[in-house]
């Protein structure tokens, strides 16, 4: 696709080979030497939800935002059994990647998280095993523990997780990253801005991922994202020594206030700044705070 046809997304994307015959597409936007921030981002979105943070801090920091495999601008790889290059659409997937990123960009020092969405589960993930290096935290309606008690699953999650007519209608309509384009949020983005988020998951090929985050929700013991989810919400008490933001939009209908609720109680000095008209998509409603706020809280807490 055409670089015009996302608005706001002045960067020049750059790729990285994460897996053999397997193309990352991901944004090194800042100097080199600046302190680095990590930008995950979720599903259906891609790099691109990122891209007014990434403006407001790559003066002074270096921005890594990738697009997961499968999404974004990256390549979109089959899993059947005999694809080649065949990709596991999987948490653990995502965790590897990240992890190959950073130590083929030579990032082996501390970082900062940001994420959002699916990107909470693979940033807390990634940040088991790498804890030392995580200094601050920046987190945006997502999880890192599995579903509240006392949160219901959506149904419209449960259509592509549970239902394979669900899942068909997903793949050949592109009907979740359309839908969350059009409802994620509470502000009525423009018609463009929409289209850069969906028109990347256009066709049946292209749209492969956004159905396989969904099937790769955990729910229970013996879902394969599971074991992970598990071990991040019963660690993530050990992140409250270090400086951590929460943005949220309080009206988003998957990531709502139980979940905040679980982050502020494990992160109880996090500074938090939630809206109640702000949506899923809490950057697109709400990127005049939350942008200078973020960046207020990290030049507060450098990396010492």
């Amino acid at each position: 696709m055409n670089m015009m046809n996302f608005p706001g997304y002045s960067f020049r994307p750059r790729e990285v080979e994460i897996r053999p015959g397997i193309r990352m597409s991901y944004l090194d936007e800042g100097p080199q030497d600046g302190e680095v921030v990590v930008m995950l981002h979720g599903n259906p979105s891609w790099s691109y939800y990122w891209r007014h943070l990434v403006l407001g801090l790559r003066d002074r920091y270096r921005c890594i935002v990738p697009d997961h495999v499968g999404m974004g601008l990256s390549d979109k790889p089959d899993d059947a059994p005999d694809a080649s290059p065949r990709y596991d659409y999987t948490l653990q997937s995502r965790v590897d990647d990240l992890t190959t990123l950073l130590d083929k960009l030579g990032i082996d020092g501390p970082v900062t998280l940001a994420v959002h969405d699916w990107g909470g589960m693979i940033g807390f993930g990634w940040a088991l095993s790498h804890m030392p290096r995580v200094k601050r935290l920046v987190v945006l309606n997502t999880a890192a523990f599995p579903l509240p008690a006392a949160k219901a699953m959506p149904w419209r999650l449960s259509l592509g997780r549970d239902s394979r007519v669900g899942g068909w209608l997903i793949r050949r309509f592109n009907l979740f990253a359309r839908g969350a384009a059009r409802f994620g949020t509470q502000r009525k983005l423009p018609r463009a801005v929409r289209e850069a988020y969906s028109g990347v998951y256009d066709g049946w090929d292209n749209a492969i991922s956004t159905l396989r985050f969904m099937q790769d929700i955990p729910l229970r013991e013996g879902d394969r994202a599971w074991p992970l989810v598990a071990e991040a919400g019963r660690r993530l008490h050990e992140f409250a020594d270090r400086p951590a933001f929460l943005g949220w939009g309080l009206a988003d209908f998957v990531f709502d206030r139980h979940f905040l609720d679980g982050f502020r109680a494990a992160l109880p000095q996090a500074e938090v700044r939630a809206f109640d008209d702000a949506g899923h998509y809490v950057l697109e409603d709400r990127h005049e705070l939350l942008v200078p706020a973020i960046r207020g809280f990290l030049d507060r807490n450098p990396i010492v």
